[in-house]
């Protein structure tokens, strides 16, 4: 995004994207050059509108017009581009194990454990027989028959053409594609040693009189193909662990549900629970679905979704999520979200299309793997030529041309950034913050300048309350009784704290005729035919509502405690006022002095007045306010605050907030329970708790100096490589790197790069930095005032 616009999302996935959204696994990728051929391929589709794939996830996430697009189209342009690929649906509970893919899946590791273990020995028995040549000496005992070029031969050729038969399939629809990828890079390599080796084999006659030894490199054919595959290996391993989170999601959903059906009691499939079906959940066993408790209490673990450590308390009425851990009570409950429609399910897709997603900073290594490979190959022409040339010797010319060949590693750029979100991503859902889209680490952590907090909800408690009740003319209790049969209708916070209180007082609440709210306002409607309304004193001020300038020290005095306060009309008249307090959360001075030692500015951002957002300020250590704004009007201001090289991040509840959100460069949704706003922001914190925005910019910085260090280390190992590979430092220190030193450098790259990668697994927030202790003063000494 440019500085200066509506922040979108990542490149090529649209946060407007209308329409249908398809995943896809893709078998077949090799190098990050494969994602490019596959994206071109998904473009071209009639109705495609945006297409991102995912090297280190091997998934694909493709958008658009549901009218157009055809699945299956999608599946035959992949196939056409030299790669297989499946739609993957939403698999978010456990898939069965006798699933024809997982069974094609376990089959794939076995074959490709089998083949590196048959490479190890066949390369194994190779290098041995090869030892006299390579140390240019006589062994005394060593078996020479197997430095016999005829076995080698014979030794070499199931590794060349069956344990690295993927290398030749995958630069042969490389090169039907009129493209070069890695498979290229390691079939011309291997096959150079191996074909080379064949003439000397069959004419050794011609090399003796050419005053040449008949030197043959088989070993190095067969060493570097298995190295790579163990380096493959390793890093399917690996990369395995990045989609850990995604695993212990889906774990966490039981797999039966005790439902009561008829007065029976039974136990059933998870998949076959329904919209209404009472449940019974006994202590220790998980809540199977979203849904509301009808009977019995207990506290809940909810941990594994929410990030929060301490157990929650639960009893008739209240919300349950799904894959929670029941600890003590038995309860009854009734299904409110099942299947895909729970939270955990959610949480599962979110997590898999933040996995799939882009960051900016990758498109710098997108750029790069564009141009990779055809360089590699050019510099590899280059060095034999100029070996050849210079040196006169085909062999050196070769060897060296090899080890250019197979040192280069387009692998590690691919999986420098990709392996890093996927891992980050895991880890953030695991604290409780669902990250939507890759882009949305790397603002955070990069040019963030301002958090923006909205006061209800995010900073506060969110659950209002009615403190003050004030009436010169009636009762309190009547003036509650008129307030409560308006805002019986509203659904504002402060509307059900009045309905709240009316209730808990026992007062009979009668309905209202034409209720209007006034957003940001207060509402009015009529009562026993007379016009009511209730709301800000300035709104009822605006219409003509006449109110005694004595009140006027009780209302500052009230909004100087950090209270709302509210007026009741009558008749175009002021009959009393109402104070209402939402205490703040305990948690949010600790948030927001960590955010100001992060060197970020923290507004308020509230439609109260001045007084009573000051005063809420003044508790949570906020030094800049911005005050009686409506819901409308925050997205302006947020536009306001915005400007080059400065993003500004907004913290909202997810719902009054989403326009601001959405303007925000990165919005975070703060909430609690199953009706978290997901689709409103960039960032969703299932806890209430305001230090999730703290975890989260952490978080953010620790994944994009993960990414760099990935990209360094990738950048400088080819840029390194390459060179000395090509024989750079031969004239200086006669040195010439061994093409099977090439193909363990080039399998470790990418395979350090996964690991650096799942570091982030181990991500722990920092705490805040302790307040310095004020010291007491002395204690007086007894009779006087102390020496």
């Amino acid at each position: 995004m440019s500085d200066s616009g509506s922040h979108s999302a990542a490149p090529g996935l649209s946060a407007s994207s209308a329409g249908g959204t398809w995943r896809l696994a893709i078998q077949g990728m090799s190098c990050a050059s494969c994602t490019a051929v596959i994206e071109q391929a998904l473009s071209r589709v009639r109705g495609v509108t945006a297409q991102a794939v995912n090297f280190a996830s091997e998934q694909a996430i493709v958008r658009g017009d549901p009218r157009l697009v055809n699945p299956q189209a999608l599946i035959r342009a992949v196939e056409q581009a030299g790669y297989q690929a499946r739609l993957v649906e939403d698999d978010w509970q456990q898939s069965d194990p006798t699933d024809p893919e997982r069974i094609a899946q376990r089959a794939a590791e076995r074959e490709l454990k089998l083949k590196v273990a048959i490479g190890v020995g066949l390369s194994t028995v190779l290098l041995i027989g090869s030892l006299p040549m390579m140390l240019g000496m006589d062994i005394p005992g060593f078996p020479m028959w197997l430095h016999n070029p005829g076995l080698q031969l014979l030794l070499t050729a199931p590794v060349q053409f069956w344990v690295g038969k993927h290398f030749y399939r995958g630069a042969w629809a490389a090169w039907q594609r009129r493209s070069a990828d890695m498979n290229t890079l390691v079939a011309l390599g291997t096959s150079a040693a191996f074909f080379y080796s064949i003439f000397p084999t069959v004419f050794p006659d011609y090399f003796h009189r050419q005053g040449l030894h008949p030197d043959v490199y088989y070993e190095v054919s067969a060493v570097v193909t298995t190295l790579i595959l163990v380096g493959k290996w390793m890093e399917q391993r690996a990369k395995r662990q990045t989609s850990e989170a995604i695993r212990k999601l889906i774990g966490l959903q039981p797999k039966t549900a005790r439902v009561i059906r008829q007065g029976v009691e039974q136990d059933i499939p998870i998949r076959e629970v329904q919209v209404g079906d009472r449940i019974r959940v006994r202590p220790g066993e998980k809540v199977p679905v979203d849904g509301v408790i009808l009977e019995g209490s207990s506290s809940l673990d909810e941990s594994m979704v929410t990030g929060e450590s301490l157990p929650v308390s639960k009893s008739a009425g209240d919300e349950v999520i799904g894959a929670t851990l029941n600890q003590t009570g038995s309860f009854v409950m009734e299904a409110r979200r099942v299947g895909k429609d729970t939270l955990l399910a959610q949480i599962v897709r979110l997590v898999q299309e933040a996995q799939g997603s882009k960051a900016p900073i990758q498109q710098v290594a997108d750029r790069v793997t564009a141009w990779f490979v055809p360089a590699v190959i050019g510099v590899a022409i280059l060095t034999f030529v100029l070996w050849w040339g210079l040196a006169g010797n085909p062999t050196l010319a070769l060897v060296n041309t090899i080890g250019v060949l197979i040192i280069a590693c387009p692998c590690a750029l691919g999986l420098a950034t990709p392996t890093s979100i996927m891992v980050a991503t895991g880890r953030g859902a695991e604290l409780g913050i669902l990250v939507k889209r890759a882009e949305s680490l790397e603002w955070l952590a990069h040019r963030l300048g301002t958090v923006v907090l909205d006061k209800t909800g995010t900073l506060t408690e969110g659950r209002p309350s009615v403190t003050e009740i004030w009436t010169p003319g009636s009762s309190p209790l009547a003036l509650l009784r008129l307030a409560a049969v308006v805002e019986q209708h509203s659904e504002h916070p402060l509307a059900q704290a009045v309905v709240q209180k009316a209730e808990a007082e026992g007062i009979s609440i009668p309905p209202a005729q034409h209720f209007q709210a006034k957003v940001g306002e207060g509402a009015e409607a009529w009562v026993e035919d007379q016009w009511v309304g209730i709301g800000r004193l300035s709104w009822l001020q605006a219409m003509g509502i006449a109110w005694d300038p004595s009140w006027l020290e009780r209302v500052q005095t009230w909004e100087s405690q950090g209270k709302t306060v509210i007026g009741v009309a009558q008749s175009h008249r002021l009959v009393g006022l109402l104070a209402i307090a939402d205490p703040i959360k305990p948690t949010s001075p600790v948030a927001v002095r960590q955010l100001q030692e992060m060197g970020l500015e923290v507004i308020l951002l509230t439609g109260d007045n001045p007084t009573t957002a000051q005063a809420i300020a003044r508790q949570a250590g906020i030094r800049r306010v911005i005050a009686q704004v409506r819901p409308e009007q925050k997205a302006a201001y947020i536009r306001q605050l915005r400007r080059p090289r400065h993003r500004v991040a907004m913290v909202g509840d997810g719902i009054n907030d989403a326009p601001a959100l959405a303007e925000a460069d990165v919005g975070i949704a703060i909430g609690t329970g199953t009706d978290v706003a997901i689709a409103a922001s960039d960032i969703t914190l299932i806890s209430g708790d305001l230090r999730g925005v703290v975890t989260a910019i952490q978080l953010s910085r620790a994944t994009l100096a993960n990414i760099r260090q990935n990209l360094f280390f990738a950048f400088i190992y080819n840029t390194l490589g390459i060179p000395i590979a090509a024989g750079a430092l031969y004239p200086f220190t006669g040195w010439l790197l061994n093409p099977m030193l090439a193909g363990a450098a080039m399998a470790l790259s990418s395979v350090s790069v996964v690991a650096n990668a799942l570091r982030l697994w181990h991500f722990r927030p920092s705490p805040p930095t302790p307040l310095p202790e004020v010291p007491s003063p002395p204690t007086p000494l007894p009779g006087g005032e102390g020496s």
